[in-house]
């Protein structure tokens, strides 16, 4: 489908980037490519201004900043992809990789672990076996006079 149709960048049910939030920069790949590495820019970087964005609520926008703050340089987020020698492969590589940042970044946080204590039969368990490791460990030395 070509870019001009497509109407965004669907990363779940809430959230859809417009394509207009998304530019795009080509460059030669390193990859593969043979000889048309040396002429064909295939690889794609595909940019979001992530801190301006209308497609996130403030919440969102909070959320994401905070999770991605290593991979953001001023609110920017870059995904580059050079793995395929097609330009077009790239592009789709790169947006699914794009959507699939976003969406891990936007998930809730796992609910905190509730601290818990050893029973007591584990307990006795655990020093019932030092207490053998022990008296092996007494086998093996010399006598005492």
């Amino acid at each position: 489908m070509p870019a001009a149709h497509r109407p965004g960048l669907r990363i779940n049910a809430g959230v859809t980037i417009p394509e207009s939030e998304l530019s795009w920069r080509f460059s030669r790949s390193s990859g593969p490519g043979g000889q048309g590495v040396n002429t064909a820019d295939s690889r794609a970087e595909l940019v979001w201004d992530a801190a301006r964005s209308a497609a996130l609520s403030p919440h969102q926008r909070e959320r994401l900043l905070t999770n991605l703050s290593g991979r953001l340089v001023g609110g920017v987020l870059t995904i580059a992809a050079s793995e395929h020698r097609e330009q077009r492969r790239n592009r789709d590589a790169a947006r699914e990789r794009l959507a699939t940042v976003i969406a891990d970044a936007l998930r809730p946080p796992p609910p905190a672990r509730r601290p818990t204590t050893p029973s007591r039969g584990a307990k006795e368990r655990r020093l019932a076996a030092k207490k053998h490791r022990t008296d092996v460990k007494q086998l093996r030395r010399p006598p005492r006079d």
